[in-house]
């Protein structure tokens, strides 16, 4: 075969580990495996030792070394050989080896592999002459490390194929087993047929006798091998990426899963506060009926008969009209309020019917003409989902109340599949949301107050307004996630 197909051989073959070495040494890092990451280091270094060998041999063949170079070149070429295949028996010692425990073991079979190599080339020191030697050495660095460490690696990576399939990562495990096997060609195939020597069985298993069988030289086989194992193990290095994806998920899926416990959490702390707070608005509104709206009664009931009395004497009874007067007004003040605390309603009628109610008893005691709609059938809401909808539309008229000046509301309330829609809007003077959002007032903290108990059930509260266009407040409070949160 002339020499220009042999440089075209060797710059591949050469190219191919280096591309490998390269790769693994910048890649081999993330792994999150810490038997393959402390393997991969002496992978790496097999790769572009042996690419350096390689290339030697091409500029070699080219004739670019100089007559010092070349006497030095053989035993430079030879300890560039054994030190490239003893960084790869290192790798697949550390893969076959695998666990912490073993990793200072797994160096016994390099330095015995380098043991043996070692004193062989000593006892044919003695035993050929001189002129052979090179050539003698170069056969036993392939029959005494080759051939083991490429076996070694191609036996590592099955391994490594069998922790991938583990891993889930069927593909890339793929990978490993067709790189264990193009190795296995490489160490077997590739460096049984050494140069001739003198040394058995190279005197007639050599790269002559193999070109004369198939017709192309031994390099081309080995520069073949040598680029399928490094394909094969620059694809499976692309799991690390598969692996910080899958890593990245996890962390991505935890915090999901601790942000949603959170809500859990305080979607289930808001429950327990609305539930206090109801308990003790229903124990005042119950303590101002029985105690204190009794005495009212009762107070009003003898200022009428005093009325009465002094009526048929004729005495003046100005007085005591007045104060009767007061206290009947004291008494609708504190049903009133014993109505806003906690309207029994609710709990007896239902959410619909509470809120047509307390319209109509507004428009009674105010100016406001208000119009409620219910649409849609309304669905068994969890207590908590009741309450809130009931305070929302409850905050958004007293502040019409208050501040709008409007002269008619429109209530809706429409029961979705998953989520209740409420829309109030009235027809007052408005305000700058800019201006209201920047400012500490009640008008901003009953806003707020809505937001936030919206919020908390996993809602929306949101008011458009502007001057004298009027406002519209308008939120979505889910139910069906909160009820089945609460099974």
């Amino acid at each position: 075969m002339n020499e220009t197909s042999l440089i075209v051989i060797y710059f591949f073959y050469g190219l191919a580990f280096f591309s490998m070495g390269l790769l693994v040494a910048m890649e081999g890092g993330r792994s999150t495996d810490a038997r393959l990451r402390m393997a991969l280091r002496p992978l790496a270094g097999f790769g572009l030792v042996h690419a350096a060998h390689e290339w030697l041999e091409m500029f070699r063949i080219m004739g670019h070394l100089t007559e010092m170079d070349s006497a030095l070149f053989p035993a430079v070429s030879l300890s560039i050989l054994a030190f490239s295949f003893l960084s790869l028996a290192a790798f697949g010692s550390y893969l076959v080896l695998g666990t912490e425990s073993t990793w200072r073991v797994s160096l016994i079979i390099p330095l015995a592999l380098e043991a043996v190599w070692v004193y062989g080339l000593l006892t044919f020191k003695g035993r050929y002459p001189l002129d052979d030697i090179y050539a003698i050495a170069d056969v036993w660095t392939r029959y005494s490390i080759a051939i083991p460490a490429g076996l070694l690696a191609a036996a590592g990576l099955v391994v490594q194929q069998r922790a991938f399939r583990r891993a889930g990562l069927v593909s890339f495990g793929r990978d490993s087993l067709w790189a264990s096997v193009s190795f296995g060609w490489y160490s077997l195939v590739g460096q049984i047929f050494t140069a001739p020597s003198r040394l058995p069985p190279s005197t007639f298993l050599n790269s002559e006798f193999f070109f004369d069988t198939f017709g192309f030289p031994i390099q081309l086989l080995r520069a073949v091998t040598a680029i399928f194992a490094s394909i094969f193990v620059i694809r499976f290095l692309r799991a690390f990426q598969v692996e910080s994806d899958h890593k990245i998920a996890e962390l991505q899926e935890a915090r999901l899963h601790e942000s949603r416990e959170r809500e859990n959490l305080r979607a289930e702390l808001f429950r327990k506060v609305v539930a206090a707070q109801e308990a003790e608005r229903q124990r005042i509104a119950r303590d101002l009926h029985d105690e204190t709206g009794q005495s009212l009664t009762a107070i009003g009931m003898g200022l009428r008969g005093l009325a009465d009395e002094n009526k048929k004497r004729r005495a003046p009874t100005d007085t005591l009209r007045q104060l009767q007067s007061l206290t009947s007004d004291a008494l609708r003040e504190l049903q009133r309020i014993i109505s806003d605390l906690r309207p029994a309603h609710l709990d007896d009628l239902g959410l619909s019917a509470t809120l047509r109610w307390y319209t109509s008893r507004l428009q009674e005691i105010t100016h406001l003409t208000i119009k409620v709609d219910v649409n849609g059938e309304e669905h068994a809401l969890d207590e908590t989902v009741k309450i809130a909808i009931f305070r929302i539309i409850q905050e958004a008229l007293n502040n019409i109340i208050k501040h709008s000046r409007a002269s008619s509301v429109r209530v809706s309330l429409e029961y979705k599949e998953k989520s209740a829609l409420i829309l109030v809007r009235d027809n007052g003077i408005g305000f700058d949301m800019d201006t209201v959002q920047n400012r500490i007032g009640r008008v901003s903290l009953g806003l707020a107050g809505m937001a936030e108990r919206a919020a908390l059930l996993g809602g929306t509260v949101e008011v458009h307004s502007r001057p004298n266009y009027g406002t519209e407040v308008e939120a979505v409070i889910p139910y069906a996630v909160l009820r089945k949160e609460a099974e």
